[in-house]
């Protein structure tokens, strides 16, 4: 790789598109000078994301939302230093068209190109300089959650990151949707239990949290109990659902967030890190947030939250790896390949 000389000001442009929204940033340095994402509401009728329509959605939207980020940044093409794109984990489809438009750009402009890993940036998010959040100093804690995944990972460096935790099965954002579902609730149902929960009562009805050793999760279990409680009372009061709606949403939110809450206490105690950061578009979620604070009165933790645009995929996040990686040198071939799965 051609080592390219530092600047005062270094401009990135980031592009993520890991699963149905089109993102494209622009960073100087560390500050987002602009951070645009255009969503994709087909999915909604199918309640879930269909990869095809994701893909041919990405085709559409990815050159359109790169001018509005120039613009809004005041800058033209000719000013980037580096192109940084989602190069996985992702759908496929979805990863191809960002990674394909970054490498066209990169080598039409001879500006480095810059591979990055989505969960790594959900965590490094906190890195954007954003007036009003502290960054947090190495090493810390993050739990990354997200529809795709759950991790609780050691952090030493920014390019020292340890797995030390994560979930087996289903991941915390799926266990929200499906168990929505089960509610009779549209997609995205994550959100609409965290609404319906904060006028529920929490511990009205009462789900048992699985028993799974170390720091790894499991939620099928919790979303297959759920399925079968709901069923049970339906067959005994086909209005349950709607008579108890809130309080469900919230005893499925408090459940959750106990279980992360207890394996992030262990993570902990292992590792003597006091510093815990979320990032993932869980990581949304008003009841993690709040439990995630209390902590630092109950345990003395010290706890980053980031900005809520930074929570769900965005392209900023991505910018801030691409930023510390231009500084290191750390550049990807134009033969870098797009993987659904990829090595964290």
């Amino acid at each position: 790789m051609p080592i390219y000389k530092m600047k005062k000001n270094i401009y990135t442009l980031a592009i993520e598109s890991s699963c149905d929204d089109t993102a494209a940033a622009i960073l100087c340095n560390d500050k987002v000078l602009s951070n645009i994402v255009a969503r994709q509401a087909i999915h909604e009728e199918y309640g879930g994301v269909v990869p095809e329509l994701a893909s041919r959605a990405h085709q559409q939207n990815i050159v359109p939302v790169v001018d509005v980020a120039l613009k809004k940044a005041g800058i033209t093409k000719k000013d980037l230093d580096a192109v940084a794109f989602t190069q996985g984990p992702g759908l496929m489809g979805s990863l191809l068209v960002g990674g394909s438009f970054a490498k066209s750009l990169s080598l039409a402009l001879d500006i480095p190109l810059i591979a990055i890993n989505h969960m790594k940036a959900h965590i490094l998010a906190h890195f954007i300089d954003e007036e009003g959040f502290d960054k947090p100093t190495f090493p810390f804690i993050a739990l990354t959650i997200s529809g795709g995944h759950t991790q609780i990972v050691q952090v030493n460096s920014f390019f020292d990151l340890k797995i030390i935790g994560e979930t087996t099965d289903d991941a915390v954002g799926e266990a929200f949707d499906k168990s929505a579902k089960i509610l009779g609730l549209p997609y995205p149902g994550g959100p609409l239990i965290d609404k319906y929960a904060q006028e529920g009562n929490p511990k009205a009805f009462p789900f048992t949290k699985p028993k799974v050793p170390g720091l790894n999760f499991s939620f099928s279990g919790l979303k297959t109990q759920i399925l079968y409680f709901v069923q049970k009372n339906i067959a005994l009061n086909p209005n349950f659902i709607e008579a108890n709606r809130n309080d469900l949403c919230a005893s499925i939110q408090h459940t959750i967030i106990t279980i992360l809450m207890d394996k992030l206490k262990l993570a902990v105690k292992e590792t003597g890190i006091k510093q815990i950061a979320i990032g993932g578009g869980v990581s949304a979620n008003s009841g993690i947030r709040k439990a995630i604070k209390e902590t630092e009165n109950k345990y003395g933790w010290k706890t980053f939250i980031p900005k809520f645009e930074y929570t769900t995929d965005n392209a900023a996040m991505i910018g801030i790896v691409g930023y510390y990686s231009y500084l290191e040198n750390n550049f990807s071939s134009k033969s870098a390949v797009s993987k659904a799965r990829i090595e964290f």
